[in-house]
């Protein structure tokens, strides 16, 4: 064969291995030029189940209008980017290191095709019958306030209208569940993932000061690109707007990553304020007392350091901590008759704790925990440590926990001085009997009522539950 010929056939076969190679790239785009590697069904939807389900629910019921809408719109490419890199603002892991990328592929076509299709017929709204039976009383649905999209804080003014915050940054009042007004002069707020507005509270001595307190997320002073973090605020009200505005307290360190900012606020005994901030996404926060995340706060109503706090003399400690190792508390009460103060925290993937909060203890996360990662790694092989205080009682795998109230009165027969606690992960409240400082027994009530937000005990006597998505308020009456 001569060379004229040689070259002929080998530029033919060339051309003819590059035209293969086009045909078949074609082929195999999918939308994006994905891979097309064969993961079951099965095995898609158990990784869904198992790593997903528990943050965003089986429906995606975590987002909710427009946001959810924006989701499924998401463009494959960047959908499988998100789930394989994270995202720090939002508080996504990185799952690279625990899926094949055919998985993560196949996860994510699997939101955007399976789940965007079920979501268009799925029943966002509650569809629990009115009269609920539960273990020791019967009680009724009320449902108080409709509309909302995520109220985080409720309180009561002394004429018997209710503030709600929106954790957008609106706060609305409403009288017997009517809407009265939006409140005017709110806090420029950071709402960034699971930042906005939070919670509120009144003074003690509201009908004699008119304090509100506010706990809020705000940036820092180097704006969007350092990020922000909690911040607590006090205003008076007047004809609908917050006036004499103070405040109080601003966390550090600032940082762009949109969990873990708590808060929860409860005045003590002994006239103080107290407020939870979480690590803030950065485990390792918790444990050092020179920044305020990943702690219980202590300060008075007027933003001082009282002078017993227990880190008021270490060299560089945050004189307002009051403790310590803590990832993401949003539960915090006080004890009716002992004064004792009691929080739930966020654990990561299991590990949801309810704590009794004493001076100057360290709580352990994240050197103790009974969780793992949320993509499936450990965090640490310990679950108790010397010197580190173990949960009165812990979830796993996790609930969600937020919100908690102490039933008082004399009202819910059988449930008195229970702890109720909301579920966002399984969209039900809590009752836990206590007998002095130990957890004995626990029920669900209100099951697939909706991500609960918060649970108060209401001048009223009565039991409010906040729910998101959908985002409304309900009163339970008992019937018996």
């Amino acid at each position: 064969m001569n060379e004229k010929n040689k070259l002929f056939i080998f530029s033919t076969l060339g051309m003819a291995i590059i035209l293969f190679w086009l045909i078949t790239a074609s082929k195999c785009s999918d939308q994006n030029s994905m891979s097309q590697g064969i993961i079951s069904k099965e095995k898609t939807i158990t990784n869904y189940e198992r790593f997903c389900a528990g943050c965003h629910g089986m429906f995606m019921e975590r987002f909710s209008g427009d946001d959810r809408e924006k989701l499924f719109n998401t463009p494959l490419k960047d959908m499988v980017q998100v789930i394989a890199e994270g995202d720090l603002e939002s508080g996504m892991p990185a799952f690279k290191g625990t899926f094949t990328q055919e998985e993560i592929e196949s996860l994510s076509r699997y939101i955007l095709t399976d789940i965007k299709e079920s979501s268009k017929t799925h029943n966002y709204q509650p569809t629990l019958a009115s009269v609920q039976k539960s273990e020791k009383l019967t009680f009724q649905i009320d449902t108080v306030v409709t509309g909302l999209d995520i109220p985080w804080g409720m309180t009561w003014l002394p004429d018997g209208d209710m503030l709600v915050t929106e954790r957008n940054g609106q706060i609305f009042r409403f009288r017997n569940g009517v809407f009265i007004a939006t409140i005017e002069g709110v806090p420029s707020v950071y709402a960034n993932g699971q930042g906005g507005l939070l919670d509120i509270r009144l003074h003690p001595q509201y009908a004699q000061n008119g304090w509100i307190y506010i706990a809020y997320s705000t940036l820092g002073t180097e704006g969007p690109s350092a990020g922000g973090n909690t911040a607590i605020m006090r205003a008076r009200l007047s004809n609908n707007k917050l006036v004499d505005q103070q405040v109080l307290f601003k966390a550090t360190p600032d940082s762009r990553a949109g969990v873990h900012f708590g808060c929860r606020m409860v005045f003590g005994n002994d006239g103080y304020l107290y407020f939870s901030v979480g690590d803030r996404g950065y485990m390792q926060n918790a444990q050092l007392l020179t920044n305020h995340a990943g702690k219980i706060h202590r300060i008075t109503d007027d933003g001082k350091i009282p002078a017993d706090n227990p880190f008021v003399n270490t060299p560089g400690a945050m004189p307002s901590i009051y403790s310590y190792g803590h990832r993401n508390p949003q539960g915090l009460v006080k004890h009716p008759q002992t004064g004792v103060l009691w929080s739930h925290e966020h654990g990561p993937k299991g590990g949801d704790e309810i704590n009794i909060i004493r001076k100057g203890l360290n709580y352990g996360w994240p050197e103790i925990s009974f969780g793992i990662n949320y993509n499936g790694t450990i965090i640490t092989p310990d679950t108790a440590k010397i010197g580190m205080e173990q949960p009165v009682y812990y979830w796993t795998p996790s609930i969600g926990a937020c919100g908690m109230t102490i039933v008082t009165g004399n009202r819910y027969k059988g449930w008195e001085n229970n702890i109720l606690s909301g579920s966002l992960s399984f969209r039900y409240l809590v009752r836990t009997e206590i007998e002095g400082e130990k957890t004995t027994h626990h029920e669900i009530l209100l099951p697939q009522i909706g991500r609960v937000r918060n649970v108060e005990m209401g001048p009223d006597g009565f039991i409010y539950v906040a729910v998101e998505t959908p985002g409304l308020i309900v009163r339970l009456i008992p019937i018996d």
